[in-house]
């Protein structure tokens, strides 16, 4: 069973300039999450999408730049574009998408995730923060009635998405273009885990997470 990872990376990033090349204690951003799955032994293949292949040399050992079309660069592609045509050019039988915008999640978050999908107790898996908070959504409480408020431990937690990586096999998304299936696995991440750098401030956690070294556990 063929596991291969694939981080997209374009360099014309409009919300944070640079973003993915851009200093984070002391080296680029994106080396973060490749030097993570790097380190997870049930990964075959760790690849970066990219059309730009001046970012090359920047690349840890062991991870291979597959050049993409630069029309994938525009701020209108969609995501579903830029997987259809990576599976189109790598054939695995297990995809780990991960996003150089989580540099803080770590290699045992990832392993056991894809374990969990390879094992096929799961057909697929995603990385999400668990919020036991009030929560509402479309002008009405989520997970609490406003007649009943209940101490927070008893409150439904809710599970936001961090993007950090899905994972999925080649059928779930060639055959229902669907990155989580009918039964992922929800790998559950930490406040650190679940940074995710989409503007400028969460730059700036993310500085002070390295800077206190919060991020090495």
């Amino acid at each position: 069973m063929k596991t291969v990872a694939f981080v997209p990376i374009r360099l014309n990033s409009s919300r944070v300039a640079g973003k993915n090349l851009r200093p984070l204690g002391g080296r680029p951003l994106m080396t973060y999450i490749l030097d993570t799955l790097r380190q997870v032994e049930n990964i075959d293949e760790t690849y970066v999408y990219c059309s730009d292949t001046s970012i090359a040399p920047l690349l840890p050992a062991g991870v291979t730049l597959l050049r993409r079309d630069a029309a994938l660069d525009s701020d209108t592609t969609l995501g579903e574009q830029i997987y259809d045509a990576f599976t189109r050019q790598v054939e695995a039988d297990i995809y780990v998408l991960a996003h150089a915008t989580s540099p803080f999640i770590r290699p045992q978050t990832i392993s056991e995730a894809v374990a969990r999908v390879q094992g096929g107790e799961y057909d697929s898996a995603f990385s999400a923060e668990r919020i036991q908070t009030f929560a509402w959504y479309g002008g009405r409480p989520l997970n609490y009635s406003l007649t009943h408020v209940p101490r927070t431990q008893e409150l439904e937690p809710v599970y936001a998405e961090t993007s950090a990586f899905f994972v999925f096999g080649r059928e779930l998304w060639c055959g229902r273009h669907r990155r989580i299936g009918d039964r992922p696995y929800v790998a559950v991440t930490d406040r650190i885990e679940s940074t995710d750098i989409d503007n400028p401030d969460d730059f700036t956690l993310a500085e002070a997470i390295v800077a206190a070294g919060l991020n090495r556990r």
